[in-house]
């Protein structure tokens, strides 16, 4: 069985003083979640060295990820951060590909797949974010985008490691505008991932990778999204800045 991810994304949300504050209240509320559901926290950089050793003085389960990586051990590239400085921080995830970053830093499919195989070296694991726009869903040709996007991503990756990365499926017309795909929508493109998965390396992989939703989940509708087949969790924006909303999200996926 998948063990689900609710994984909470920042942003460049939360300076330091307010980022440890937090994440100690988030490491209490969640105290219970210890076997059945994966936590991640994804903090700005300057809050990653705080919140994990937050969360190592509390003895949390809680793990740390960061919002993206440069995928480059060493060089002249301002204002950008590697895999070994990410680790040595306590980072066991990183997220790539996130709409955010396609739209404004202009990153590519292949880019992003650079960056999956820079982290799976580094023994990082990537949280690859894929979604369509409202015009390519409205188009309807949104399963083959998304899909196309996965392919891209996974690229010369092989089995093993595509089994223990994850896949997170953010509609980019559902993210931060209180829209939310229906939980019928939803599943019917975490299951095209997964498919898409298996079609590209087998059944058995496609079944151990987990795929999160990522587009404005919150608590008004995760008990609708959480037992979907094909959803193992969620990627969460806004709702991760409230500890209680968090912790009741995590709860959705205790089973």
């Amino acid at each position: 069985m998948r063990k689900p991810i609710v994984a909470g994304n920042w942003t460049m949300k939360k300076p330091t003083v307010e980022a440890v504050d937090f994440s100690q209240q988030i490491s209490y509320d969640l105290e219970k979640f210890t076997s059945k559901v994966e936590v991640i926290l994804c903090p700005p950089y300057t809050d990653l060295k705080s919140v994990f050793n937050v969360l190592i003085f509390d003895k949390s389960f809680i793990k740390v990820g960061a919002q993206d990586v440069y995928p480059k051990d060493f060089g002249a590239y301002t204002g950008c951060i590697n895999g070994d400085m990410i680790k040595e921080i306590g980072c066991e995830y990183c997220i790539i590909g996130h709409s955010e970053r396609r739209e404004y830093f202009k990153e590519t499919d292949e880019f992003i797949n650079e960056k999956a195989k820079y982290l799976i070296e580094k023994k990082i694991i990537p949280i690859i974010c894929c979604g369509e726009s409202l015009e390519v869903r409205q188009e309807g040709n949104y399963i083959d985008f998304v899909c196309s996007q996965v392919e891209a991503a996974l690229s010369g990756i092989d089995a093993d490691e595509v089994a223990k990365l994850v896949i997170a499926y953010e509609p980019i017309w559902a993210i931060g505008t209180g829209l939310s795909a229906s939980p019928q929508e939803a599943q019917e493109v975490c299951k095209a991932i997964r498919d898409k998965i298996a079609l590209l390396y087998s059944t058995d992989i496609a079944q151990q990778t987990r795929i999160l939703y990522g587009g404005s989940m919150n608590v008004g509708n995760v008990e609708n999204l959480a037992p979907q087949p094909d959803i193992d969790g969620g990627l969460i924006g806004g709702a991760a800045l409230k500890s209680a909303d968090f912790a009741k999200l995590a709860e959705a996926f205790y089973v």
